[in-house]
């Protein structure tokens, strides 16, 4: 009897086992449970919880999805009314709000500029990542840091270059993941850009709120590992129609930044100036640059316009048989042969010559001159979309002097930088224009722009201000 007990007992046993082998095998293949989502925030809220009142800034019916969708710049004209007493002041966070007075996002007043609004975060990206929310140090914190790990992944800095825009105000756009959740952060920082010159970076400032937090801006890019010097470079014209007096725009104390370094791009070495054009280098036509080098052997190459000369030395690199550079400029011409000189280039085979383009261009003609690829790359024609059309004249002129002396099955690279002209889609018509006063036919073989650290936002077009266009010239 006894033994018979033992028996039922160890049966039990094993049966509970084997019930408990089965339970946890079918449990291990259960689906786990999705993870619980964050809890739920509304700038409304941290607005209510700040110790200071938070203005809002309704917008009038039918602007708001457009600022939803991205625009980063609030004008006048889509503002209904401010509600907040007293109103805000230049450089206050405000609410970007709806017209039912719900918050679309947050940005910087200015009670001045015709933008009055720049927006910073959306509704949407604060409700998912609440850290940055109404706080703008810790906004450039995340986002010039999110810039950073952007262009690394685009392999900028590298060991052939080391000269390349990381901020490009309101270009970015970054996918940023933290826990399990993905976002799509508008990593934009309206009127900011920076541009990297090896372990300089020169700070470009358009907008009040830069200057605002210039502190906070150098702190954060004084903490990338390779910057040791920053130069900081305010726009000072578009810094006053920011109400910006320019007397504050001067430097308390003297920059120990160097005015001269020398960078490497595309394996190819540059002396650049910080007293020069725009931030000292045009970073952004590096990709066009290098582009030309690839067609550049055996042939007789002119470079009108050519600053220091990118596009001669990227020439000369690739073999071309003479190279001629022609700027007004004398200090961006002696850069122009210094480089020649730093690159061990043979000086005899590449000429620069201080002259008017069109001056330049008309003399060649006379003489019955032409090249087998002609560079032209102006500066700034139309900065504003008001003097456009005086400016596609002046493109059509230049455009056309350049095909005349183009030889016949020749190439010609035509640039513009500026934005009207760009944004408004009518360059190719100018060139069309020029190839029918030059009494030539032109065939497009390629189109580019801005290289790949310059990104350009869709729901912002006016971001978009470079035109690379390679024509064959018959």
């Amino acid at each position: 009897m006894k033994i018979e007990i033992n028996r039922t007992s160890m049966q039990q046993q094993q049966l509970h086992a084997r019930l408990m082998k089965c339970l946890s095998c079918s449990h291990s293949h259960l689906p786990l449970p999705p993870p619980r989502p964050p809890p739920f925030y509304s700038l409304q809220r941290f607005a209510s919880s700040q110790p200071k009142g938070v203005a809002k800034v309704i917008l009038k019916k039918g602007k708001t999805q457009l600022f939803k969708d991205g625009s980063p710049m609030v004008y006048s004209g889509a503002i209904d009314r401010i509600i907040g007493r007293p109103p805000p002041k230049t450089g206050d966070i405000v609410l970007v709000a709806d017209g039912t007075e719900k918050p679309i996002g947050w940005g910087l007043y200015n009670s001045v500029s015709m933008f009055c609004v720049r927006l910073m975060q959306l509704e949407e990206e604060a409700t998912r990542d609440p850290s940055c929310a109404l706080d703008m140090e810790k906004l450039l914190e995340t986002r010039i840091n999110a810039a950073v790990e952007l262009r690394r992944g685009l392999g900028l800095p590298s060991a052939t270059t080391n000269a390349y825009r990381l901020v490009n105000s309101e270009g970015d756009r970054l996918n940023i993941s933290f826990a399990n959740w993905m976002l799509l952060l508008h990593c934009r920082l309206s009127g900011l850009i920076v541009d990297v010159f090896g372990d300089l970076a020169v700070v470009a400032s358009s907008a009040a709120w830069v200057e605002t937090y210039k502190s906070k801006v150098k702190a954060c890019i004084s903490s990338i590992d390779e910057i040791n010097h920053i130069h900081w470079r305010p726009s000072v014209e578009i810094l006053k129609e920011e109400g910006m007096d320019a007397a504050d725009l001067k430097e308390l104390h003297p920059s120990t930044c160097p005015q001269r370094t020398k960078v490497i791009e595309n394996g190819i070495s540059y002396a650049i100036s910080l007293e020069g054009q725009k931030t000292g280098f045009y970073a952004d036509q590096r990709e066009n640059r290098m582009f030309l080098s690839t067609i550049s052997h055996g042939q007789r190459v002119l470079d009108v316009c050519c600053y220091s000369g990118g596009f001669a030395l990227n020439a000369a690199k690739g073999g071309a048989m003479s190279i001629t550079g022609v700027d007004t400029s004398l200090p961006a011409l002696e850069l122009a042969r210094e480089n020649i000189a730093l690159n061990n280039l043979d000086p005899e085979k590449t000429s620069f010559l201080r002259e008017d383009a069109t001056v330049f261009m008309k003399g060649a003609l006379s003489r019955n001159d032409s090249w087998d690829i002609v560079i032209l790359d102006p500066p700034k024609l139309a900065p504003r979309r008001k003097v456009l059309q005086s400016a596609s004249g002046m493109y059509r002129n230049l455009n056309s002097l350049a095909m005349k002396i183009t030889g016949r099955g020749g190439l010609l690279m035509s640039c513009s930088c500026s934005g009207a002209m760009t944004q408004s889609g009518t360059f190719l018509r100018t060139l069309q224009g020029a190839a029918s006063m030059a009494e030539r036919k032109i065939t497009v073989l390629r189109q580019s722009g801005a290289g790949c650290d310059h990104p350009i936002d869709p729901s912002y077009p006016e971001g978009a201000y470079l035109s690379n266009i390679l024509l064959r010239v018959l």
